[in-house]
């Protein structure tokens, strides 16, 4: 609670401060005054208290890094990696496109933040890292420790900067790829480095781990903002994962180039060694990209199943990486008004990893003014914007109910059903919802265009099929928010194997599953809850989901439910595996009815720790439950 209250307190007294100076206060002097009173007592050796003025100096001190922050070594072809791998169990995780930095810590306070530089020295930036208000100003944590991460921009953020440097009347940014190390230079307005965020990736102190895997969780249980990270084992995990980081370059809320991957086990660390410009133990996996120049003929608006409209330029063709490409994906609304984007302009284009080519920027612009769509080019209601996003609020608009139908369609595996197809049924009111897929015979099919006996029986006899569906499987063709195909098998992994307990989560019990943070749990819920009603109407209709089996034969753990907290000394899914082969069940949080809890800690302010205490839980190391099984 207190760690809670003192970052509650940094970021207020951050916020106001740059209000006052901009001549916006929402406070008085006096409340102002008690809120650094306030963080004066519960820490007084905050950095946020030591912010003189409006802060706008920056010296351009250079500061030398103990241990080099070197390069990576870099790959293009998934030949290369898997030989690198050489079957070792390998951490991966998105290579952000932003500015390396490195934190200073002492006795639990940030003295200095410093960019990568040369390696050898860097910029202090520490005046603007202060800022940053998902960065920590001071940790759980004594003597001198070195966090390493990466400060970027998210799409939001962008926008809203772009905004806030317009009413400044500063130069407007050219691109969310470049505003990070602007801003980190900037000696004036740093107030701005506020848009930005961090992501921790590494840690440097005298506490001793085997695993990199501990070191993303060490950060975690300081406060720290970490990169989804997955652990690989074979030659298919990492096609998987690279597949996952080519729809997060189109889809993702921030930049990235690429894939980190660094062998799990530090003995490798230290036996793989350096070289002068890169350690030989990690290596980046980098997507090709080429760029070329064209212009923009004409944007169209589309609706998405969730009601935002996405923008996509249609392009004078040109060839990259080898296809023809006469469409460009524009993201969203606030990336067309942030560039003025309208027919005529010359933009620069990107296609990277084969995935749908992104813009990049604008490299001669047409005089005017940028257009945007007030009624949804579906239904015609009235178009709403929030932040970065235009979308329709119309629940019942034909394009939403389409796309909708359209995912389930292709993520249930109902073949020959195609988009044109779909369309003729929606418009002629054969269907308005998933439900009424299972509802056509063969006779409504017939009165489809060129649909024949043979076409009709197939396409009844695919629907048919898919009224048997796996959790995984269902759970993506219904179109839950906030989650991924990999992400609901940690749901599954963590005991929640079957419709019914999905049904059951609530936010709190999803943050407890590695990778969900609050943003992504409240989605996922929230659209859970608005799929209920659909989900009952399916299972009635005689869809039946299958649960995933966790339990693996009679072991000497049949039926235990054990919780884990804290650092593990082998991977935790590898962990969890074991106790699942022998019989047990996973829990994701601690309750009267779990067996025990497993943490290699004496003592712990885990509020799994706490509570197990509290409820007289057992408390077992990871080696006392391997003992118990024999291993």
């Amino acid at each position: 609670m207190k760690l809670n209250r003192i970052q509650e307190l940094e970021k207020l007294i951050l916020k106001h401060k740059d209000l006052y100076y901009r001549g916006f206060a929402e406070i008085s002097d006096e409340a102002f005054d008690q809120l650094e009173d306030e963080l004066k007592k519960l820490d007084p050796l905050n950095p946020v208290l030591n912010i003189v003025g409006s802060a706008t100096q920056e010296t351009s001190e250079k500061v030398q890094h103990k241990k080099k922050m070197l390069s990576l070594d870099k790959t293009y072809n998934e030949v290369d990696l898997v030989k690198w791998m050489e079957k070792k169990s390998v951490l991966s995780v998105y290579k952000i496109d932003g500015s390396s930095c490195s934190l200073i810590f002492q006795n639990g306070h940030l003295v200095t933040a410093k960019t990568r530089g040369d390696g050898s020295f860097g910029e202090n930036i520490t005046s603007k890292a202060i800022y940053i208000s998902n960065l920590p100003k001071s940790i759980p944590n004594q003597g001198e420790v070195e966090i390493r991460g990466e400060i970027f921009c998210r799409e939001k953020n962008f926008f809203q900067l772009s905004q806030e440097m317009e009413s400044l009347k500063l130069e407007r940014p050219s691109s969310q790829r470049n505003i990070v190390a602007g801003l980190l230079g900037r000696k004036e307005n740093i107030q701005l480095a506020k848009h930005l965020s961090f992501k921790a990736f590494d840690i440097i102190s005298d506490e001793k781990m085997q695993y990199e895997h501990q070191k993303m969780e060490k950060l975690q249980m300081l406060g720290f903002e970490i990169p989804e990270y997955e652990i690989h084992k074979n030659e298919s995990d990492l096609k998987k994962r690279i597949n996952e980081a080519k729809d997060f370059m189109l889809k993702g809320d921030y930049l990235i180039d690429g894939l980190v991957f660094v062998m799990d086990d530090l003995k490798l660390h230290a036996e793989l060694g350096e070289t002068a410009h890169h350690p030989r133990y990690k290596i980046a996996f980098k997507f090709a990209g080429d760029t070329k120049n064209t212009v923009i003929q004409n944007i169209e608006w589309g609706v998405s199943r969730n009601g935002i409209l996405t923008p996509v330029a249609n392009v004078e063709p040109v060839e990259l990486s080898g296809a023809m490409i006469s469409r460009v994906t524009l993201h969203n609304f606030g990336l067309v008004k942030n560039f003025n984007l309208k027919s005529g302009d010359e933009i620069e284009i990107i296609r990277s990893g084969e995935v749908i080519p992104k813009f990049l920027g604008v490299k001669k612009a047409k005089t005017g003014g940028f257009e945007f769509p007030t009624n949804c080019p579906s239904c015609g209601s009235r178009l709403t914007i929030q932040d970065i996003w235009l979308s329709c609020d119309n629940e019942i608009c034909p394009a939403k109910i389409k796309e909708e139908i359209l995912n389930y369609v292709h993520k249930s595996g109902i073949d020959d059903l195609s988009d044109k197809r779909l369309d003729e049924m929606i418009n002629r009111g054969i269907i308005s919802n998933i439900e009424d897929l299972y509802k056509i015979n063969i006779e409504t099919l017939l009165k489809l265009d060129k649909v024949k006996d043979k076409l009709a029986t197939k396409i009844y006899e695919n629907i048919q099929k898919t009224k048997q569906q796996n959790l995984i499987q269902f759970i993506s063709a219904i179109g839950l928010e906030g989650v991924s195909a990999a992400k609901t098998e940690k749901i599954i992994s963590h005991g929640f194997n079957s419709l019914e307990k999905i049904l059951s989560l609530d936010v709190e019990k999803l943050k407890n599953i590695d990778g969900f943070a609050d943003k992504s749990s409240q989605a996922f819920i929230e659209s859970l809850f608005k799929k209920k009603k659909m989900i009952s109407n399916l299972i009635q209709l005689g869809v039946e989901v299958k649960s995933d089996e966790l339990i693996s034969g009679e072991g000497p753990l049949k039926n235990m439910k054990f919780c884990i907290t804290g650092e593990l000394t082998m991977p935790r899914n590898e962990f969890e595996k074991i106790i699942k082969k022998n019989g047990g069940i996973m829990v994701s949080s601690v309750s009267k009815n779990t067996n025990y809890l497993i943490t290699n800690e004496i003592e712990s302010s885990s509020s799994k720790f706490t509570k197990a205490k509290d409820l007289g839980i057992p408390i077992m190391t990871e080696n006392e439950l391997l003992s118990m099984i024999g291993e």
